[in-house]
């Protein structure tokens, strides 16, 4: 069950141009006692890993304005490699747009609406080091 992941401060960076979304994830995480990080879209979170660095997981939505998921797990894999594989994509675009990205790039993802039951048990494995097949 989610309430018993206890996050133990691993910090968390939630990327969503949906503000409704950031405040749940942002709301259910802190619970779960993760440090959240929140940004509106791919750039403004590309600032933050270069910024802040150390991220134990992202979150990231693939549908936004500026640079969008796709984009934004592009540059990460060239300028911050050390995050393949720790980056949970959540979209609306249907199983076609999860089947654009590389299989290396991401951890697992989930389409939307998405049971945050299963969401969290997602982020609780790939914390653990449990890949999805892609």
């Amino acid at each position: 069950m989610a309430s018993r992941i206890d996050g133990n401060g691993r910090k968390i960076l939630v990327i969503d141009d949906d503000l409704a979304i950031r405040v749940l994830l942002q709301a259910v995480l802190k619970r779960m006692k993760f440090d959240v990080e929140l940004a509106e879209d791919g750039s403004v979170g590309l600032e933050k890993l270069r910024q802040n660095g150390k991220f134990d997981l992202i979150l990231l939505d693939l549908m936004m304005p500026k640079i969008n998921g796709y984009e934004f797990i592009e540059r990460v894999t060239k300028d911050f490699p050390q995050y393949q594989k720790h980056i949970i994509v959540f979209t609306a675009a249907g199983k076609r747009g999860v089947d654009k990205i590389p299989a290396n790039a991401v951890c697992n993802s989930i389409l939307k609406p998405f049971d945050l039951e299963k969401f969290v048990e997602m982020i609780s494995d790939c914390l653990d080091g449990v890949h999805a097949p892609h």
